[in-house]
C-alpha cells in the first residue's frame, strides 16, 4: 500500500510554532505515515537562478518571508510526536557540513526511535550556494555523491574512512549510530537524468517532485536502468511522489489558483481529486508526500483531512 505524507509549512506567513505542532499532531492522528519539510537557509533578493519545478521558473517564497530550518524544526516536531516518520523533502546537501548533517540527522533518528527519513537533493539555487560558502555550485552533483557516501560510512561503520575529492575522513569515532538498520533510508530527490542516477546509485527512493502523471513512466524506465546499471537488484531504489494539492468540499472553490498548475498542483472536490491521482498511485509509489501552499490555514487543515477521510479510502 501506498505510504501517505503531508508537508508542515516552515515558510511563509502560515509557518508558525502554533500551526507546526498542529499540522504535526492531526497528520499523526489521521493517519499519515509521515511529515515533511522543505529547506532554505536564506532567500538572495536578486535572483537569477531558474526554478525548476514551475512554468514561472520562480521560488514561491519572498525574501521577507519567514523560512524555518529544516533539521531544527524536524527534531521539533518528532518531541511533538509519538509514532509518526520524518523527513526533509529534501535537503540540500552541499549547504551543510558533512559529518555534522550525519552526526545531526543520526541523533535525530535516534531521539525519535527509529522514526526518520533522508530526502535530499543537489540543489538548484546558485546565489544561496554562494551566500553559504558552499563547493562549487557546478560540482553539487559530485559533491551530493561524496556526501551520501560519507553519510553511510558513518552511520555504518566503527571506523569509517573516506577520501574523496572535497572530504576526507579517517581515524575517528561517530557514535552513535542511527536506530535504523543499515542506516534511515534515502530518498533522492529532482527530477533530472543526473538526480535520477544519485537515487539509483545510493538510493533507497527516487523522490519524484510535481512530474505530470503522463510523463513518470519514461523516468521509471530510467530508474530502472540505472538500478540495473549500479549493479544493485532491481528493487533496491524504488519511487516516491510529491504534489501540490488542495481538496475542497461540497460548494467549495476549486477555481486553480495562479500557482497551481495543473499535473504538479491537484485541485478539486474529493472525487475529482480521486481521478487525478488514480494514474499516479497505479505506478506503485511507495510514498505519496502532499503540501498546501495555496490556501489559508483552515483550507490547509481542510486538505489534510479530506484527503485523508475521503480520497485515500478510494485509491485502494
Amino acid at each position: 500500500m501506498v505510504k501517505r505524507g503531508f508537508q508542515v509549512l516552515n515558510a511563509g506567513p502560515l509557518a508558525t510554532r502554533e500551526n507546526a505542532v498542529e499540522a504535526a499532531r492531526r497528520a499523526e492522528a489521521l493517519g499519515y505515515d509521515s511529515i515533511v519539510v522543505t529547506d532554505h537557509v536564506v532567500i538572495p533578493r536578486h535572483i537569477e537562478s531558474r526554478y525548476p519545478y514551475n512554468a514561472t521558473g520562480r521560488i514561491f517564497v519572498p525574501p521577507d518571508a519567514d523560512y524555518l530550518e529544516p533539521l531544527s524544526m524536524l527534531c521539533f516536531l518528532a518531541g511533538a510526536t509519538r509514532t509518526i516518520r520524518f523527513g526533509p523533502s529534501v535537503l540540500v546537501l552541499p549547504y551543510r557540513n558533512p559529518v555534522l548533517t550525519a552526526k545531526m540527522l543520526a541523533t535525530a533518528d535516534v531521539l525519535s526511535g527509529g522514526r526518520l527519513f533522508v530526502g535530499v537533493g543537489a540543489g538548484w539555487l546558485r546565489e544561496e550556494f554562494e551566500v553559504m560558502s558552499s563547493p562549487p555550485f557546478a560540482e553539487r552533483g559530485r559533491v551530493s555523491d561524496e556526501w551520501l557516501q560519507l553519510f553511510v560510512k558513518l552511520w555504518t561503520e566503527e571506523n569509517p574512512v573516506f577520501e574523496g575529492k572535497f572530504y576526507r575522513v579517517r581515524d575517528i569515532g561517530c557514535f552513535p549510530k542511527p536506530v535504523q538498520k543499515p542506516h534511515p533510508p534515502i530518498f533522492v530527490g529532482g527530477n533530472s537524468r543526473p538526480a535520477i542516477r544519485r537515487a539509483a546509485t545510493y538510493g533507497q527512493s527516487w523522490h519524484a517532485f510535481r512530474i505530470p502523471a503522463e510523463e513518470l513512466p519514461g523516468h521509471l524506465g530510467y530508474l530502472k536502468e540505472q538500478v540495473r546499471m549500479a549493479g544493485r537488484p532491481a528493487g533496491a531504489c524504488g519511487f516516491s511522489v510529491r504534489y501540490g494539492v488542495r481538496v475542497v468540499g461540497p460548494g467549495g472553490d476549486a477555481t486553480r489558483r495562479t500557482p497551481e498548475e495543473p499535473g504538479r498542483v491537484i485541485v478539486g472536490t474529493a472525487a475529482q481529486v480521486v481521478e487525478q491521482l488514480k494514474p499516479i498511485v497505479a505506478l506503485g509509489p511507495t510514498d505519496a508526500i502532499f503540501d498546501c501552499r495555496t490556501g489559508s490555514w483552515a483550507e490547509v487543515l481542510e486538505t489534510m483531512e479530506r484527503l485523508a477521510d475521503e480520497v485515500w479510502p478510494k485509491l485502494g
